[in-house]
């Protein structure tokens, strides 16, 4: 089985580039989406080969995710089923037989970490909410998980020490999420490796230079180890400012 995720940065955008030639060469069996900055039925998408979770912003433009599967799943839920955090259309969770998965946009701290107290409570939440799906079965998370983990999943680490995506708040939470009993999938397969990002801001060439950052994952619940196959970063897709990921598994 075949699993892609994919921060597109608006949806509407990305289809007028290269999304229906990308989908069709991969075929994936699942493919979330985030940061899909639209409602359902604003655009046609196409694909009619796949059933469509959309979880939308109430604010119009912002934020929203969606989770695309070929198999029907036995049941949907969007957000966490928390009052506060569940309004900016962040969580598409996906039941199929042997697993959950999730798809999460998670919040950015922003300029000057205004929203960086907001983050902790809402990464406090979310990992609660993977431990209670947890009790049923193995769980997928997949999408923007907004951190880079360790410095290794940076260009430069030293400089972006308090930036938002790579202060020791964030990464410790990121550590903490792990620590429950999950798999940076990534770093399974590839402990060492350097240079590979899956977002790269769209000022000073970024991508050009390859001055980027890893915030892009699949995160595995430990009883699925030996099913995982491989996990990649698909750095040769462009059409938005991040690249895909993805994660194959039996």
């Amino acid at each position: 089985m075949k699993l892609i995720s994919w921060n597109v940065n608006g949806l509407r955008a990305v289809i007028k580039k290269n999304f229906h030639a990308f989908v069709e060469a991969e075929s994936p069996d699942i493919l979330c989406l985030q940061e899909t900055k639209m409602q359902e039925g604003q655009a046609d998408i196409g694909l009619e080969e796949y059933h469509a979770y959309w979880c939308s912003a109430e604010k119009k433009g912002y934020s929203g995710t969606l989770t695309l599967t070929k198999e029907e799943p036995l049941s949907v839920s969007y957000g966490m089923g928390i009052e506060e955090h569940d309004h900016e259309g962040r969580i598409v969770t996906l039941e199929f037989p042997s697993f959950y998965s999730v798809n999460v946009y998670v919040p950015n701290s922003r300029n000057e970490l205004v929203r960086l107290d907001y983050r902790m409570e809402w990464e406090d939440a979310f990992r609660g909410f993977i431990k209670n799906l947890e009790k049923t079965k193995p769980v997928i998370i997949c999408g923007d998980m907004n951190v880079a983990h360790k410095e290794i999943d940076l260009k430069n680490p030293k400089t972006n020490r308090r930036n938002a995506g790579f202060t020791d708040e964030e990464r410790g939470k990121m550590t903490e999420l792990l620590d429950s009993g999950l798999i940076d999938s990534f770093r399974y397969f590839h402990p060492d490796a350097v240079d590979i990002y899956s977002w790269w801001s769209y000022r000073f060439r970024a991508r050009e230079k390859n001055a980027g950052w890893r915030i892009d994952y699949f995160l595995v619940s430990e009883s699925l180890k030996d099913k995982m196959v491989r996990a990649e970063i698909l750095t040769e897709v462009y059409g938005s400012d991040h690249c895909p990921v993805l994660l194959e598994i039996r």
